[in-house]
């Protein structure tokens, strides 16, 4: 099982007790190494697989890490617990609900519906939209519970004219919560870590169960992930982390850097693995990136090399405007195609901002290169999804107030916003009221006599959804295939009663975002930030402009200069073979024509290591002499 790793991979999979710290650099095989070591346990040691815990950030990286472990083991069990954070606190504070002050039944509050309940709020508070947006608070509310800060300490210590009022929006919003008997995403985490806090026998249980804990991209962990697995980890001290401080690109997040960073501090007996051996990139693309990182001083120490060959020069092409740097994009991928023998999908378009996504999108569009754009539209995020899914968590707990203004109106069935409030005030119902609420009686028996899939279908019909969409226009129509998409979802929770599986239905869903469906066959468009933990044969990172890339908003301090850092070596370490930096000397962005010197990152990196091009629109570039240098081309 260890023939294919080499040394220092063996050396971090041979070793199982204790805390270990095991910084994984891009392309450098960590759930190779992660996958052996938990199969290692198992087979070598005799650990149990139930007494494993691993930690990921992604639904899909768990189950790729799930499916490599059991290829190893050459078997499939069930008590394998491995998740994301929130998946995984989710499941322990649904099994105490009680102890977290909410019925078992209680709901996940998607975004949606957290922005209602502030709008709501803020509306009793007399709080001028205009002056603050809902998203202010929502914002400001999510990092409180991410540092694990409750309405009330918060209130107690909140001063200021901002902060007074974000208390009492705070303290509101936790009252509506719990009288909905509903969960927000940032609750899932805290509620957990105060559970464990607060409740020594379910700590314990939780510490026995889980003798080993994995963790994957720790770099990426908050406080209150933070805390979660420092409480599992006190007792037997069995805890591995992975990550890569330089790969630590979500500061925005709330994550927090100093988790990895201060690791040995916190566990003085910790082992600490370097794993620098690249699988991906060339000789040439690891140097650019080395020499990127190296300028930044919050930072573990290492220096990435690999057994491939040399390969190209990193290119940067000048372009005179955002025409034709993706004119230049569309005709370099052609190119490829053709002296390669690449598909469309062995591209990656790579862009510090979404706005900049548009140009690129027509230009593909008039050169016929079909495109997908990573961690776009959301199947969940549709409205019809998000209609549907209301009725269904109204049908599940009936206290959700946040669902019923969303079904009761959709479709239309002439109830008025007037008439809804006073209904919410004071009971006071109309006829159309009571129709709906009929409606929902009718539904709760149903849901105890036929399966989730049929369920849905059932509510689509008599809500009157189906009719809505299926009668309409052929974007209705597409909406209603969504629908039925839903309903196949569904069938994966099998023949029994919906009101058996409804809940655990609910909870996968505001846990998972289904991938759209793309093309196969399509250059990937997407964000620097999107494009973490994926490869891709050539590289295009476009817009290399100060301003733009480091990003204006972010060279206010050195720390978040050196995230922008570090997020230009995840950006360069995405390639295999090929890297292209493109920066326009005049671009319209925001409605604005901007003129922005080449991005700051370009010089470190060695001109031995670069080729420097022009491009003039409609034909391949000329070559410059290097004393033209970056910035001082002549259009």
């Amino acid at each position: 099982m260890l023939s294919t790793l080499n040394q220092r991979q063996k050396e971090a999979v041979l070793a199982t007790e204790g805390p270990m710290l095991i910084i994984a650099g891009a392309g450098s095989g960590k759930t190779m190494v992660l996958t052996h070591k938990i199969a290692h346990l198992v087979l070598e040691n005799g650990v149990s697989l139930d007494k494993i815990l691993a930690v990921t950030f992604t639904n899909k990286a768990a189950l790729e890490m799930k499916e490599r472990v059991f290829a190893l083991l050459q078997k499939r069990e069930n008590d394998f617990f491995i998740g994301t954070f929130h998946s995984i606190c989710l499941k322990i504070i649904r099994e105490h609900a009680l102890l977290c002050d909410r019925d078992p039944n209680f709901v996940v509050a998607d975004a949606k519906a957290q922005e209602s309940a502030i709008k709501s709020i803020m509306e009793e508070h007399k709080i001028d939209e205009k002056q603050y947006a809902p998203e202010l608070f929502m914002y400001h509310i999510s990092k409180l519970k991410n540092k694990l800060i409750g309405a009330d300490e918060y209130a107690g210590e909140a001063a200021g004219m901002f902060p007074g009022l974000a208390a009492r929006v705070y303290l509101s919003y936790e009252r509506m919560l719990k009288q909905q008997n509903a969960v927000d995403f940032d609750d899932i985490i805290m509620f957990c870590v105060k559970l464990l806090k607060t409740h020594a026998d379910v700590l314990a249980r939780y510490q026995e169960r889980f003798r080993y804990l994995f963790v994957d991209e720790y770099q990426d962990t908050n406080h209150a992930q933070y805390q979660f697995t420092r409480l599992l980890a006190k007792k037997h001290g069995n805890i591995c982390v992975v990550g890569d401080s330089d790969q630590a690109i979500y500061g925005w997040r709330q994550a927090d850097m100093s988790n990895i960073l201060n690791f040995e501090k916190d566990y003085p007996q910790a082992t600490v693995f370097v794993l620098e051996e690249n699988y991906r990139s060339t000789k040439t693309i690891l140097a650019a990136a080395n020499m990127v990182i190296r300028k930044n001083k919050v930072r573990k120490e290492k220096n990435l090399f690999t057994q491939n060959e040399l390969g190209a020069k990193i290119a940067v092409v000048a372009t005179r405007n955002e025409t034709d740097e993706a004119q230049f994009v569309a005709e370099k991928i052609r190119q490829l195609m053709r002296s390669e023998g690449y598909s469309f999908s062995d591209f990656a378009v790579l862009y510090r901002t979404n706005a900049q996504s548009r140009v690129i999108e027509e230009t593909f569009m008039k050169h016929g290169i079909t495109y997908r754009i990573t961690g776009g539209f959301k199947f969940y995020d549709r409205k019809e999804i998000r209609d549907m899914l209301a009725y269904l968590r109204l049908v599940h707990n009936d206290r959700d107030t946040a669902s019923l203004k969303r079904a009761i109106n959709t479709p239309p069935r002439g109830i008025g916003k007037a008439s809804l409030e006073k209904f919410l005030r004071d009971g006071t119902r109309t006829k159309h009221i009571d129709a709906f609420f009929d409606l929902m009686r009718r539904l709760r028996i149903e849901q105890q006599t036929m399966n989730l899939a049929r369920f849905i279908k059932l509510v689509a019909k008599e809500s009157g959804m189906e009719r809505e969409l299926r009668d309409g226009t052929g974007e209705e129509v597409s909406r209603w295939e969504n629908i039925l998409e839903l309903a196949s979802a569904a069938s994966s929770y099998g023949d029994v009663p919906a009101a058996s599986t409804m809940g655990a239905f609910l909870d996968n869903v505001a846990l998972v975002s289904q991938e759209e469906k793309t093309l196969q066959h399509s250059v990937n468009l997407m964000t620097m930030h999107a494009a973490k933990g994926l490869e891709f044969p050539a590289v295009f990172i476009v817009g290399a402009e100060d301003n733009i890339f480091p990003h204006q908003r972010s060279k206010r301090t050195p720390l978040e200069l050196e995230e922008e850092r570090r997020l230009c070596y995840v950006a360069i370490t995405r390639a295999q073979k090929y890297v292209y930096f493109l920066y326009a000397k005049m671009r319209r962005l925001y409605g604005q024509t901007q003129a922005n010197p080449p991005s700051r990152f370009l010089f470190d990196i060695p001109e031995h290591l670069v080729s420097f091009e022009e491009y003039r629109g409609a034909t391949m570039p000329r070559d410059l002499d290097v004393e033209d240098g970056i910035i001082d081309i002549e259009a």
